[in-house]
């Protein structure tokens, strides 16, 4: 019996992707940023529809679904919400909302399998408890838990909050590797050097922003694993002097070879933005190094032949995905679930 999935805020397609990997047909995914289009469609070879969730009935995605077969919903709802840095916030931000989406087709639908990934202070809130309460009152075996995707062949330490919740039993959580972490040199290595500003010529994703001649001086004064308190005082950032700049001593920081990379996030093409420098090259991680470390594919394709890069948009394809070996991972033990339950 076939297993079917649609996929809701699926982004560039990191997650459909992992889960196609292992035998799930992929049947769409949707999402209201419209630069997702290309990079689904392209890698993942399956309909993108751009639709905000609130906006989708639950006939309109049953009727994505054949008559027969297993029906896998998958969610990955924004997760600025519910972070850490914004959640004082959340007043003002409705999109914490979303999960509430997420609650309403899963009821209406009933699907087989519901799987949802977020970050893991969600899991904090009581709106949290109640999500989980309506999966189990609608008749769900739910499990939860933070995971750390480098757990998973994901060369990244990411922790993320991921629920299963099946109606044909227990369902469990993915098992993590018992082989060591994949490291930022197992990954990007052997990667082409490039300059910070330049790109190569074969790759046009891999490439790195311009450094000022300030963050220059700066890297060329760091250390892997280090911080800016190794530089010279005279390079130090304004912020550094604040107190509360002293307390983010990752940021202008460079990577280690031989550890997972840090949490790739939205900006880390940034040197700034976080332990983001390369660790050798004076430079921040290009586009292809993130997604690499994000675990897509060498040739995953974000953008068309030809157009022009924008950083900050495919940054946040990018970092706003579910890694695919991560998804890869809950894609195969979503499908021995269901075997053993057929």
């Amino acid at each position: 019996m076939g297993v079917f999935a649609v996929d809701l805020f699926c982004g560039a397609g990191g997650l459909s992707l992992g889960l196609k990997r292992t035998g799930i047909d992929i049947l769409a995914g949707l999402d209201n940023d419209p630069s997702c289009r290309f990079p689904y469609e392209t890698n993942i070879q399956a309909p993108f529809i751009e639709q905000d969730v609130e906006a989708l009935s639950v006939d309109a995605l049953a009727g994505l679904f054949p008559s027969t077969g297993r029906k896998v919903l998958v969610a990955c709802a924004p997760c600025q919400p519910f972070s850490g840095l914004t959640a004082k916030n959340r007043g003002e931000d409705t999109r914490w909302k979303l999960l509430l989406e997420v609650q309403r087709l899963t009821v209406g639908l009933k699907p087989d399998v519901l799987s949802l990934e977020n970050v893991p202070r969600l899991a904090k809130l009581p709106l949290w408890e109640a999500f989980v309460q309506s999966l189990r009152n609608a008749g769900y075996h739910v499990s939860w838990g933070v995971k750390d995707a480098s757990r998973y062949s994901v060369p990244q330490r990411r922790t993320r909050l991921v629920l299963l919740a099946s109606l044909h039993g227990e369902i469990g959580l993915p098992a993590p590797n018992a082989s060591a972490p994949t490291t930022v040199r197992q990954t990007i290595a052997n990667l082409p050097a490039v300059e910070a500003g330049q790109s190569l010529s074969t790759d046009i994703l891999h490439r790195s922003r311009n450094l000022t001649q300030a963050n220059l001086a700066r890297i060329r004064q760091s250390r892997q694993s280090g911080t800016w308190r190794d530089w010279p005082v005279d390079l130090r950032a304004a912020c550094h002097t604040r107190t509360t700049g002293k307390t983010f001593p990752s940021v202008y920081g460079r990577m280690a070879w031989d550890a997972p990379s840090p949490t790739i996030t939205t900006q880390f093409y940034g040197f700034g933005n976080g332990r983001f420098g390369h660790p050798e090259q004076d430079r921040a991680l290009t586009l292809r190094e993130g997604a690499t470390l994000q675990s897509f594919p060498p040739d995953f394709q974000f953008i068309p032949t030809g157009r022009k890069i924008s950083f900050k948009e495919i940054g946040r394809l990018i970092g706003n995905a579910v890694p695919p070996k991560l998804a890869e991972a809950i894609g195969t033990h979503i499908v021995s679930h269901l075997q053993a339950v057929a």
